[in-house]
Protein backbone atom coordinates (compact mmCIF):
# COMPACT_ATOMS: atom_id res chain seq x y z
CA UNK A 1 0.00 0.00 0.00
CA UNK A 2 1.22 3.47 -0.86
CA UNK A 3 0.88 6.19 1.74
CA UNK A 4 1.55 9.80 0.77
CA UNK A 5 1.97 12.46 3.44
CA UNK A 6 1.88 16.12 2.44
CA UNK A 7 3.23 19.04 4.39
CA UNK A 8 2.43 22.46 2.94
CA UNK A 9 4.28 25.57 4.06
CA UNK A 10 3.08 28.96 2.90
CA UNK A 11 0.38 29.81 0.40
CA UNK A 12 -0.33 26.42 -1.19
CA UNK A 13 -3.98 26.25 -0.19
CA UNK A 14 -6.06 23.42 1.27
CA UNK A 15 -3.96 20.58 2.72
CA UNK A 16 -6.70 18.02 2.10
CA UNK A 17 -6.78 18.89 -1.59
CA UNK A 18 -3.00 18.51 -1.80
CA UNK A 19 -3.16 15.14 -0.02
CA UNK A 20 -5.56 13.94 -2.73
CA UNK A 21 -3.50 15.43 -5.58
CA UNK A 22 -0.24 13.94 -4.30
CA UNK A 23 -1.79 10.55 -3.59
CA UNK A 24 -3.35 10.35 -7.05
CA UNK A 25 -0.11 11.43 -8.76
CA UNK A 26 2.07 9.00 -6.81
CA UNK A 27 -0.26 6.04 -7.36
CA UNK A 28 -0.53 6.73 -11.08
CA UNK A 29 3.25 7.10 -11.44
CA UNK A 30 4.02 3.90 -9.53
CA UNK A 31 1.28 2.08 -11.47
CA UNK A 32 3.19 2.69 -14.72
CA UNK A 33 6.42 1.11 -13.46
CA UNK A 34 7.63 -2.39 -12.59
CA UNK A 35 6.76 -1.51 -8.96
CA UNK A 36 3.01 -1.37 -9.76
CA UNK A 37 2.48 -4.35 -7.43
CA UNK A 38 3.26 -2.07 -4.50
CA UNK A 39 -0.19 -0.53 -4.92
CA UNK A 40 -1.71 -3.78 -3.62
CA UNK A 41 1.10 -4.80 -1.26
CA UNK A 42 0.36 -5.15 2.46
CA UNK A 43 3.64 -3.35 3.17
CA UNK A 44 3.27 0.36 3.86
CA UNK A 45 5.41 2.27 1.38
CA UNK A 46 5.57 5.93 2.35
CA UNK A 47 6.31 9.02 0.30
CA UNK A 48 6.65 12.44 1.90
CA UNK A 49 5.77 15.49 -0.20
CA UNK A 50 6.78 18.92 1.07
CA UNK A 51 5.26 21.99 -0.56
CA UNK A 52 7.42 24.94 0.34
CA UNK A 53 8.89 28.18 -0.97
CA UNK A 54 11.70 28.96 -3.40
CA UNK A 55 14.12 29.89 -0.60
CA UNK A 56 13.95 26.48 1.07
CA UNK A 57 14.32 24.65 -2.24
CA UNK A 58 17.22 26.94 -3.18
CA UNK A 59 18.96 26.02 0.08
CA UNK A 60 18.35 22.29 -0.45
CA UNK A 61 19.46 22.46 -4.08
CA UNK A 62 22.69 24.21 -3.10
CA UNK A 63 23.34 21.86 -0.18
CA UNK A 64 22.58 18.54 -1.89
CA UNK A 65 23.18 19.20 -5.59
CA UNK A 66 25.69 22.04 -5.56
CA UNK A 67 23.33 24.23 -7.63
CA UNK A 68 22.89 27.74 -6.27
CA UNK A 69 19.31 28.37 -7.41
CA UNK A 70 15.75 27.33 -6.75
CA UNK A 71 14.35 24.56 -8.90
CA UNK A 72 10.83 23.22 -9.38
CA UNK A 73 11.17 19.82 -7.68
CA UNK A 74 13.77 17.91 -5.71
CA UNK A 75 13.64 14.21 -4.89
CA UNK A 76 15.46 12.49 -2.09
CA UNK A 77 15.29 8.69 -2.52
CA UNK A 78 15.77 6.61 0.61
CA UNK A 79 16.23 3.31 -1.25
CA UNK A 80 18.95 2.52 -3.74
CA UNK A 81 17.53 1.63 -7.17
CA UNK A 82 19.11 -1.86 -7.12
CA UNK A 83 17.19 -2.64 -3.89
CA UNK A 84 13.73 -1.57 -5.06
CA UNK A 85 12.73 -5.12 -6.04
CA UNK A 86 13.23 -6.29 -2.45
CA UNK A 87 11.31 -3.48 -0.73
CA UNK A 88 8.20 -5.46 0.17
CA UNK A 89 10.16 -8.51 1.32
CA UNK A 90 12.77 -6.81 3.49
CA UNK A 91 10.74 -4.46 5.66
CA UNK A 92 11.16 -5.27 9.35
CA UNK A 93 7.96 -3.59 10.48
CA UNK A 94 6.02 -3.52 7.22
CA UNK A 95 6.86 0.16 6.67
CA UNK A 96 9.27 1.55 4.10
CA UNK A 97 10.08 5.21 3.47
CA UNK A 98 10.59 5.47 -0.29
CA UNK A 99 11.72 9.09 -0.07
CA UNK A 100 10.90 12.77 -0.06
CA UNK A 101 9.71 15.09 -2.81
CA UNK A 102 10.02 18.87 -2.33
CA UNK A 103 8.30 21.46 -4.55
CA UNK A 104 9.03 25.21 -4.74
CA UNK A 105 5.84 27.26 -4.95
CA UNK A 106 7.24 30.27 -6.83
CA UNK A 107 8.93 28.18 -9.50
CA UNK A 108 5.87 25.93 -9.80
CA UNK A 109 3.48 28.88 -10.22
CA UNK A 110 5.74 30.60 -12.79
CA UNK A 111 6.20 27.42 -14.83
CA UNK A 112 2.46 26.71 -14.72
CA UNK A 113 1.75 30.18 -16.13
CA UNK A 114 4.33 29.66 -18.91
CA UNK A 115 2.66 26.37 -19.84
CA UNK A 116 -0.90 27.67 -19.59
CA UNK A 117 -1.93 25.20 -16.88
CA UNK A 118 -2.99 25.62 -13.27
CA UNK A 119 -0.41 25.39 -10.49
CA UNK A 120 -2.10 22.23 -9.16
CA UNK A 121 -1.89 20.58 -12.60
CA UNK A 122 1.78 21.46 -12.91
CA UNK A 123 2.44 20.34 -9.34
CA UNK A 124 0.79 17.02 -10.22
CA UNK A 125 3.32 16.58 -13.00
CA UNK A 126 6.18 17.52 -10.68
CA UNK A 127 5.02 14.95 -8.11
CA UNK A 128 4.84 12.29 -10.84
CA UNK A 129 8.34 13.31 -11.96
CA UNK A 130 9.60 13.21 -8.36
CA UNK A 131 8.09 9.76 -7.77
CA UNK A 132 9.88 8.42 -10.81
CA UNK A 133 13.15 9.77 -9.43
CA UNK A 134 12.41 7.96 -6.15
CA UNK A 135 12.07 4.78 -8.23
CA UNK A 136 15.48 5.24 -9.83
CA UNK A 137 14.46 6.92 -13.08
CA UNK A 138 16.64 9.74 -14.31
CA UNK A 139 17.19 11.99 -17.33
CA UNK A 140 20.97 12.31 -17.46
CA UNK A 141 21.14 11.17 -21.09
CA UNK A 142 18.72 11.15 -24.03
CA UNK A 143 17.68 7.51 -23.61
CA UNK A 144 16.91 7.90 -19.91
CA UNK A 145 15.08 11.17 -20.56
CA UNK A 146 12.93 9.64 -23.31
CA UNK A 147 11.98 6.66 -21.12
CA UNK A 148 11.11 8.86 -18.15
CA UNK A 149 9.18 11.36 -20.26
CA UNK A 150 7.16 8.55 -21.89
CA UNK A 151 6.01 7.37 -18.47
CA UNK A 152 5.22 10.93 -17.39
CA UNK A 153 3.15 11.52 -20.55
CA UNK A 154 1.24 8.29 -20.03
CA UNK A 155 0.53 9.09 -16.38
CA UNK A 156 -0.63 12.62 -17.14
CA UNK A 157 -2.91 11.32 -19.92
CA UNK A 158 -4.31 8.71 -17.52
CA UNK A 159 -5.04 11.52 -15.06
CA UNK A 160 -6.73 13.57 -17.81
CA UNK A 161 -4.10 16.29 -17.65
CA UNK A 162 -1.81 18.11 -20.10
CA UNK A 163 1.18 16.67 -21.95
CA UNK A 164 4.12 17.94 -19.89
CA UNK A 165 6.48 17.72 -22.88
CA UNK A 166 4.63 19.07 -25.90
CA UNK A 167 6.61 19.30 -29.12
CA UNK A 168 7.33 22.96 -29.75
CA UNK A 169 7.52 24.13 -33.36
CA UNK A 170 9.91 27.03 -34.05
Amino acid sequence: MIEVAVQAEGDWGDDAEWEAIADRAARAAIGRTPQAGWLESPASIEIAVRLTDNDEVHTLNRQYRGKDKATNVLSFPMIQPDLLDTVTQNSDDGEVLLGDIVLARGVCVAEAAERGVTPSEHATHLIVHGCLHLLGYDHQNDGEAEAMEAIERAVMAELGLHDPYPIQED
